[in-house]
């Protein structure tokens, strides 16, 4: 009788150390659980159950839980929170340079984005991460960002005068101001709203975005005007990171390449559904002329070539 009570014990202190041994990371993001992050997000959280047998979890806090990615961001700095996804280049207000990349119609598409990132100048946009407390382990596909209205967009001229929703990053800033409309930076949380009371009349985000944040709904018309390879960048806080063994290294960054496979996909498969499902909606789709629009932001081409050097923005171009 004493030996079995002794064995249940020691099973039960046995159970109980397993369990406090299991490495749950949080993770926050602005993306809703309809979106394709999130999608790759509970796919990396069941690949990392499975790859590390139980012993790493994601904890997941979605839709600004935790405030916006900058916020997120100075909660990873600060260890309280152990990954942040945010846009790549979205970054640029603690790594100005991030702004040669996020430049609309400097990077053509997803794997464009991919070389410079494995390149010279992704490996110095490491080493910046890395003294800003982060640590970029993967960029995820967003999608490419097209321009939304309460009016149609067939050329250059129909943008100007509009109030377009922007990040409050510089270089999606610069693409509003550049193409003649008044930038207006809402909270990714407020846009819909801001869209519904007409307090902007025009925003620009990746086709699955604006399908997940419902976007559709309160406007009318999608212009094609692809001006950015949207990107998320999955960062770890250093303050995590050097607290992982390598194994744990090695478990959470193969579990971040299958869940970013899963989003990928999905973004992928949903840009070529899309428009029709959109014109099936009532919504009405345009394809500009793009050249106007790229010759339109050559002012701030030249800004940032004043800011960071004489070819540091047609280094970028794809050869």
């Amino acid at each position: 009788m004493l030996k079995q009570i002794l064995g249940t014990v020691v099973a039960s202190v046995m159970l109980t150390a397993a369990a406090q041994a299991e490495t749950v990371l949080t993770f926050g993001t602005q993306e809703n659980e309809a979106s394709p992050m999130y999608q790759g997000m509970l796919a990396m959280d069941e690949a990392l159950q499975e790859i590390s047998g139980g012993e790493m979890s994601l904890k997941m806090f979605p839709s600004s839980t935790l405030g916006d990615f900058k916020a997120m961001v100075a909660q990873a700095q600060a260890g309280e929170l152990d990954l942040v996804m945010t846009g790549y280049p979205d970054m640029s207000y603690i790594i100005p340079e991030l702004k040669l990349i996020g430049a609309p119609y400097v990077v053509s598409d997803f794997d464009h984005l991919k070389e410079l990132i494995a390149g010279e100048f992704g490996q110095k946009m490491d080493a910046a991460f890395q003294e800003q407390g982060v640590k970029v382990l993967d960029v995820w596909y967003l999608g490419t960002r097209h321009t939304t209205a309460n009016r149609p967009i067939n050329s250059l001229e129909d943008l100007k005068g509009l109030r377009m929703r922007t990040p409050n990053v510089p270089f999606l800033i610069a693409y509003a101001e550049n193409t003649g409309a008044s930038p207006a930076p809402v909270a990714f949380a407020e846009v819909y709203l801001a869209l519904q009371t007409n307090q902007v009349d025009a925003q620009e985000n990746p086709l699955p975005t604006i399908e997940a944040m419902k976007f559709y709904e309160v406007q009318d018309h999608i212009a094609l005007t692809g001006h950015f390879v949207a990107s998320s960048a999955i960062q770890v806080g250093t303050q995590t990171w050097d607290k992982l063994s390598d194994q744990e290294k090695a478990w959470l960054q193969e579990a971040i390449m299958k869940g970013g496979e899963v989003a990928n996909k999905i973004v992928m498969d949903k840009e070529e559904s899309l428009i029709a499902d959109f014109e099936a909606k009532g919504l009405t789709i345009t394809r500009p002329d793009t050249g106007p629009f790229r010759d339109a932001m050559q002012p701030y081409y030249d800004e940032l070539e004043g800011e960071f050097g004489e070819g540091s923005i047609s280094a970028l171009f794809k050869k």
